[in-house]
């Protein structure tokens, strides 16, 4: 028996649901084009609480998408979620958030590929098996006209995620299929974070970090004339 508070801040959706063993109770999220998760992010907490008629003390775990994604966005999401398990001593369990998205579609053959925008012609990707199992490690990725040609070979490769869109005019094999307006959210996180949980599957929480797969890197500010 156990409710796991699922917080997913990795790409602009902002997500928080609750969840008791696995399933959903009550979830909140927004995805307004802009990153306003330091604004919404402990409001969503409270509201999917007082949805679910629960308090944070009786919340027995939280999960945090851990990327890759945007830094300030995964720093936010570790923050609170570290946060919370210090005031409340409970455990933390990190998702992947490559894995999370990629649980957003179902399918009966082909491959998943989840893709996060990174820079340019960049993305982070990784390669899901219909039934979900990881068949490529997450990578930092360049795309070009050859990106996944091994798999267009074998049959339907289904791209997903906010990288996606970028590949459109790159990749045209007929086996390619693009899977617009979907993004990681708190709700796949659900089923994922409760495997764990059973599992006892814990981050330590003074040390776990998020998994930026880059460096990163800031952009100047323009001097003021």
């Amino acid at each position: 028996m156990a409710y796991i508070l699922n917080i997913e801040t990795a790409t602009k959706n902002c997500s928080v649901s609750l969840a008791f063993e696995g399933k959903s109770l009550a979830i909140k999220e927004m995805n307004n084009g802009g990153y306003s998760h330091a604004e919404l992010l402990h409001k969503f907490i409270e509201e999917v609480l007082e949805e679910a008629g629960k308090t944070i003390d009786q919340v027995q775990a939280v999960a945090v998408s851990k990327g890759p994604g945007s830094y300030t966005g995964l720093r936010i999401g570790v923050s609170a979620a570290k946060g919370l398990c210090f005031s409340q001593d409970i455990p933390l369990i990190s998702i992947e958030t490559l894995s999370s998205l990629a649980s957003t579609i179902t399918l009966d053959e082909g491959v998943i590929v989840p893709m996060l925008d990174a820079r340019r012609m960049e993305v982070y990707s990784a390669v899901f098996s219909s039934n979900y199992s990881q068949v490529r490690a997450t990578e930092a990725q360049i795309i070009d006209e050859n990106s996944f040609e091994d798999y267009f070979e074998k049959g339907k490769v289904y791209f997903l995620g906010d990288g996606a869109a970028k590949c459109k005019d790159l990749l045209t094999h007929k086996n390619a299929v693009y899977l617009e307006d979907k993004f990681p959210s708190a709700k796949e996180m659900c089923s994922l974070s409760y495997a764990k949980y059973q599992n006892n599957d814990f981050e330590d929480v003074a040390y776990f970090e998020p998994f930026y797969l880059k460096d990163f890197v800031a952009v100047p500010q323009k001097k003021k004339l």
